[in-house]
Order: structure tokens, then sequence, then C-alpha cells
């Protein structure tokens, strides 16, 4: 029997799952906003005491595009988590996360692409493209979304299901009769299940002491428009 702790903190919803064998036992969310800091500890708590005695296996978190904040207190929690239970460490992309929480909540053809995007800032994304299958097609990039972003693929005949908070913003701009934008596809703890239980099964663990979120682009720091004495 296996136990996993579940972390998803990559964006504005901060959430916690425990699954056991693949099915989650317990799940916790909240959507209100960037308070992870704050709830994190107790919703780790709630599963922690849900799990009726089951050693924790592993632990995995959302490793990120994302919210540079977020991400970094996810993955430190998850990693003192590991650390404390000894248990292993698995990181969880998360547009792969979207990517598959898409094909649970919709029917992709066989031949169609997914295109998970996150919010970056303006009319930039973190995006990546999966088959049907959920196997990677193109890398992880961050992209300026104009008309003539995806046309050609699109164009082609290719279907490709758009989702996640970046997808939102460019339905204005990705205009074709192949392009399906899915709507409220968000990251969460819950829907990592299958992709953590898959990961334990075929060792796929990272290093608990030297691991860090994938950003993407180094944070920039922003300067306060109040004056601080």
């Amino acid at each position: 029997m296996s136990c996993i702790l579940l972390i998803e903190t990559s964006a504005k919803i901060c959430s916690v799952a425990l699954a056991v064998d693949g099915k989650v036992v317990f799940s916790k969310r909240n959507d209100e906003g960037m308070a992870h800091a704050r709830l994190l500890p107790g919703f780790v708590d709630e599963a922690l005491k849900s799990r009726d005695g089951s050693k924790i296996d592993a632990v995995a978190v959302s490793s990120g595009p994302g919210s540079y904040t977020g991400l970094r207190i996810g993955v430190a929690t998850a990693k003192g988590l590991a650390f404390g239970c000894d248990a292993s460490l698995i990181a969880v992309p998360t547009l792969e996360l979207l990517a598959c929480t898409v094909k649970k909540s919709v029917t992709v053809e066989d031949d169609a692409l997914i295109c998970p995007m996150i919010d970056a800032r303006r009319m930039e994304v973190y995006s990546q493209l999966f088959d049907s299958d959920i196997n990677v097609k193109r890398d992880t990039e961050a992209e300026i979304i104009t008309e003539e972003s995806y046309k050609e693929l699109l164009q082609s005949g290719k279907k490709i299901y758009f989702a996640g908070d970046g997808a939102a913003k460019c339905s204005d701009v990705i205009k074709s009769e192949n392009a399906v934008f899915v709507d409220g596809i968000e990251p969460d703890a819950a829907n990592m299940a299958s992709l953590a239980e898959e990961r334990l099964r075929k060792g796929e663990f990272v290093d608990v002491a030297y691991f860090e979120p994938f950003y993407l682009k180094d944070f920039v720091a922003t300067q306060s428009k109040h004056k601080v004495l």
C-alpha cells in the first residue's frame, strides 16, 4: 500500500491532498489568493491526521513553473516533510498536471494536442505541448502570444486544447475553429495523485537536499511605489 502527501502551491490556489494507492482520501484547498505561507501548515496537519497511522511513503509537490513565492513555499514545505517523515520526494511539473486535468475533464481526440498555459505577465505565458496521451511534444517555453501563435498547427487541421489561467487571456487572440479553450482548469493537489503514484512506482524521485523548483525565468523584484522611511 502506498501513501503519498500531495502539495500544490504554484498559483493562487493553495491545496493539499493525501492519496492511498493512487486514490485521494483527503483533499483541501483555498482559492482566496496568495496566502500559502499561512494556510499550508494547517492543511498539511489535517492531511497527516487523516492518514489513520499509515506511513508516508512519499511527498509530491508541484514543481513549476508558476509563482516564484508560491513554488518556494511549497517545495520548502515538501522537502521538510520528506526529511522528517523519512519519505521520498516527488516533483510533478505543473504544466503536466494541467494537461492531465484537461484530459480528465473533457474528451480529447487521439490526434489532438493539449497546450496548458500559465499566466506570466501581459500577453506572456509559460506553455508546453502534449499529445492526447500526455507525452511531451514541445518543451516548456515562455512565449508572447500573438495572432501568429500556433497558427500553422491550427491551419493544418490540428486541434489544440488550451487551458489554464494563461489560456483565458489568449482566447481573443488565438482564433481558429480548431482552437478549443477549456475553462476551469487549475492546478490542484488532488489531481496530482495518479502522476505521483506513477513516479513512485517507477522510483522517479528527486534529491531532498538539492532539489529546486523550475522557475523558467529568474525572479525579478519590483520596487515599491510607497515611500519607506
